[in-house]
């Protein structure tokens, strides 16, 4: 690949970067993309991009399934190929986009893991008596109470909770604003934490106590991603929970849930802050395996009868 060609990649990605304003986690996942597709151009002697053709790039995602690579991940490869071409397209660099009409080999339907309402009331129910337990049990209230994203929380700051009107103000994917409702119990939580923290912030050279990020350690500073992972899995074990749980179980949950009480999917589509309700509609498959749990349990023919002795 010609360095003037890989300049394309470079421009592309501060595009992304700059002008789509995306995250460094998705900027840095094009990188990576862009940088497999480069080496397969290499390999096959194709230096210029307006020279890859749709019979190649169908070479290429069959060479990463031929190498193991899961058909989610060629996916995204594809996909960011297909943008990728669109910008160059864009630009007058190339004429054409090759990875149209491209598709990844299927994959089987994931369904996320939820807890059901006995697990989440028993992982939630334990006394707040330190600063560490208030800040917790505020933490993993507010992703049941809300469905917000692990990124969401960990960058929550403190103006963006309104405990008297029971809302949370959201900055989600793409950049997007979303208010959603804080429950009683989320609330109180809050309440708790809030004064913990104002303590905890009263040490020299530490943040305001009125503003600045919502959960904080012991040394006033944001709490990361990471910890935010290990204090929720250190809370599941100590609650007696034999599953792996992270943050983001408390949002399927909290789907799931609502979605099983209310059945409004647009509703729980807003709520959650999906741009597309195909994405919301997994939840639809975990309320059917639910629904047909109580049938196979309850139904005279289904249930399955003692063999004779």
């Amino acid at each position: 690949m010609e360095p003037s060609e890989r300049e394309w990649m470079t421009r592309f990605l501060s595009h992304l970067n700059f002008e789509r304003r995306l995250s460094s986690h998705t900027v840095s996942a094009y990188r990576h993309d862009l940088l497999t597709l480069a080496a397969f151009c290499e390999r096959r002697g194709v230096k210029l991009w307006g020279a890859l053709n749709n019979f190649q790039v169908r070479a290429f995602a069959a060479g990463e399934h031929a190498g193991g690579i899961a058909p989610r991940s060629i996916q995204r490869r594809l996909s960011a190929a297909r943008t990728f071409y669109e910008y160059l397209m864009r630009e007058g660099h190339v004429k054409n986009n090759p990875a149209l009409d491209v598709r990844a080999p299927k994959t089987k339907k994931r369904l996320p893991a939820t807890l059901d309402a006995d697990q989440m009331g028993r992982l939630l129910d334990f006394r707040v008596d330190d600063t560490l337990s208030a800040r917790d049990k505020a933490m993993m209230e507010l992703f049941y109470s809300s469905g917000l994203r692990l990124s969401e929380l960990q960058g929550l700051d403190v103006s963006a909770v309104d405990l008297q009107d029971r809302t949370v103000r959201v900055l989600g994917k793409g950049h997007k604003t979303r208010i959603v409702p804080v429950g009683r119990h989320a609330v109180a939580a809050l309440k708790k934490w809030l004064t913990q923290r104002a303590l905890t912030l009263k040490k020299p050279g530490a943040a305001s106590p009125h503003s600045g990020p919502m959960f904080v350690g012991k040394t006033g500073r944001p709490l990361s991603v990471r910890a935010v992972q290990l204090r929720v899995g250190t809370w599941a074990k100590r609650q007696g929970l034999t599953m792996h749980v992270h943050p983001h179980m408390f949002r399927h949950s909290f789907a799931t849930h609502l979605l099983e009480s209310s059945g409004d999917l647009r509703g729980v589509q807003e709520l959650l802050g999906h741009a597309d309700i195909s994405t919301t509609q997994v939840y639809t498959h975990l309320d059917f395996q639910h629904l047909a749990s109580v049938y196979d349990a309850a139904h005279p023919r289904a249930r399955r009868r003692p063999r004779p002795a």
